[in-house]
């Protein structure tokens, strides 16, 4: 399994509005620049993010996008589910219960079906919050008075 660079300018984008909530709309324009990622490439992620009820948009010159929930409330796995689909490491553990033929004579569907569990149990156990307060610390925020 590898994350896309949607994957994972999904997750930056979600960091993003999550660090600039300040109860105000959030634009694309804004987060591109702060990312530096393409408007038009971030506007493919954030169609699966708003369709998916893990964004809200408002449309018009004042509108924009903002977080649905509180950041506590969302996981990496959410996210990164929207944009990638099933993190499954090979393709028979995509579905469930696994079609494959060969299932109850592969030697390694025990091995692949941890390592899946190992991943899923991963991605949400982090949620953006977790994200967010990781990010600050590694840009060296020093926020006391």
């Amino acid at each position: 399994m590898k994350i896309s660079s949607k994957g994972r300018y999904a997750l930056r984008m979600m960091i993003d509005i999550a660090q600039h909530n300040t109860g105000e709309w959030i634009t694309i324009k804004d987060i591109s620049e702060r990312q530096g990622i393409s408007v038009k490439y971030l506007e493919q992620i954030v169609t699966n993010l708003t369709k998916t009820g893990l964004l809200l948009s408002s449309r018009g010159s004042q509108g924009g996008y903002m977080l649905a929930r509180a950041p506590e409330k969302y996981t990496a796995g959410q996210i990164l589910r929207v944009i990638e689909g099933n993190l499954a490491p090979v393709a028979c553990l995509e579905s469930n219960p696994n079609v494959c033929e060969r299932v109850n004579a592969c030697p390694t569907v025990h091995f692949w079906g941890g390592l899946h569990k190992v991943i899923n149990e991963y991605v949400d156990s982090v949620t953006l919050q977790d994200l967010v307060n990781e990010s600050s610390q590694n840009l060296g925020y020093d926020f006391s008075i």
